[in-house]
């Protein structure tokens, strides 16, 4: 579980970085790799509540 949350906050700073990229300075393809680390963040959140959830029942 720990590298699943490693992973997540991986991808955060991924999507931070390209966002902003995007939104200061009109980079069109930050936008790209920032649409596609919040689609991965989305699947890892995902896998985070599974995991999670067995967690809590043991």
């Amino acid at each position: 579980m720990k590298k699943l949350v490693e992973k997540i906050n991986a991808e955060i700073e991924l999507f931070q970085k390209n966002a902003e990229a995007q939104v200061v300075k009109g980079n069109k393809a930050a936008g790209t790799r920032a649409r596609k680390a919040a689609l991965n963040i989305s699947k890892l959140m995902k896998e985070f509540r599974k995991v999670s959830v067995e967690e809590a029942k043991k």
